[in-house]
């Protein structure tokens, strides 16, 4: 595949490594739908979790894009890097090729390619694209907007894409207040976070796979999304970001602070989304 990329000089950084950012995702995603789209067969990881084909062919093209960054890549399926080199990155890219393998298994369509852009520990550029319904959200370049648009994958423009998408806004408070989970999957810490709403409110519960969960609530389809249970960074970069940019909060439960990125254990705390 050959890659060319020419900034004419009003085209700053930011905006660049949002440009290739959305390439990669688009492309990532035509990779995993070539998968999906035939009988393809499970390998069980270390962590019992599943990885398809799909996983490693969208990472080795998300790759070849972000390489031409120059900035370092963290992502599922590369080889991690120990945290002494990792603690002297000022920038890098967390990256999940394909976010929801269970719902791929599945064949729900509700997963997605995830891309960040991490600054000192902070999401500050997000992408997240939808293959099965080429919904593609992102951060502008300045990460004061969130955006979401329907794409095709075959015929689209950059212009297109960033003049066209809708800007996203977070629900107003309002009742049964909506709840990202699962009925059926709730562990004890969840289920004790909903009692305690549904002592003054009415709850209700909208579910959703993958990194779609903070999409529900940047974009107003939920209220509030409590994640009690283990999650990696490259789960969230991508959607901390977007939530960030239309001004919602993503909350590290021990510190009360935002979740931060690149750390020495990948593995993230428990935390919040909410307006």
């Amino acid at each position: 595949m050959e890659i060319l990329y020419i900034c004419a000089p009003n085209v700053t950084p930011m905006k660049s490594y949002l440009e290739t950012a959305i390439k990669a995702a688009i492309e990532g995603g035509k990779e995993i739908m070539k998968i999906y789209a035939t009988d393809f067969d499970v390998e069980i990881k270390g962590d019992n979790s599943p990885l398809t084909l799909a996983d490693r062919n969208a990472n080795d093209v998300i790759n070849t894009y972000l390489l031409t960054t120059d900035v370092p890549i963290i992502s599922e399926e590369n080889k991690q890097i120990e945290f002494s080199e990792r603690s002297q990155w000022q920038s890098c890219w967390i990256v999940d090729p394909l976010d929801g393998t269970k719902e791929f298994v599945k064949r729900n369509g509700e997963f997605t390619v995830n891309i960040a852009l991490v600054k000192n520990g902070n999401p500050v550029l997000g992408v997240i694209y939808v293959p099965v319904s080429r919904t593609l959200y992102f951060t502008n370049a300045d990460a004061d907007q969130a955006r979401k648009i329907e794409i095709d994958e075959d015929n689209y423009s950059m212009d297109q894409i960033l003049s066209g998408a809708e800007v996203l806004a977070p629900a107003e408070k309002s009742e049964p207040v909506k709840v990202v989970g699962s009925r059926s999957h709730l562990n004890d810490d969840t289920r004790n976070f909903i009692a305690e709403i549904e002592k003054d409110q009415q709850v209700e519960i909208v579910s959703r796979g993958s990194s779609l969960k903070f999409c529900l609530v940047a974009e107003g389809n939920a209220h509030v999304y409590p994640r009690f249970a283990p999650t990696m960074e490259w789960d969230t970069a991508a959607g901390h970001a977007i939530c960030n940019a239309s001004g919602v909060s993503v909350i590290d439960q021990n510190t009360q602070k935002p979740l931060q990125y690149n750390k020495e254990n990948l593995l993230n705390p428990y935390f919040l989304v909410t307006a």
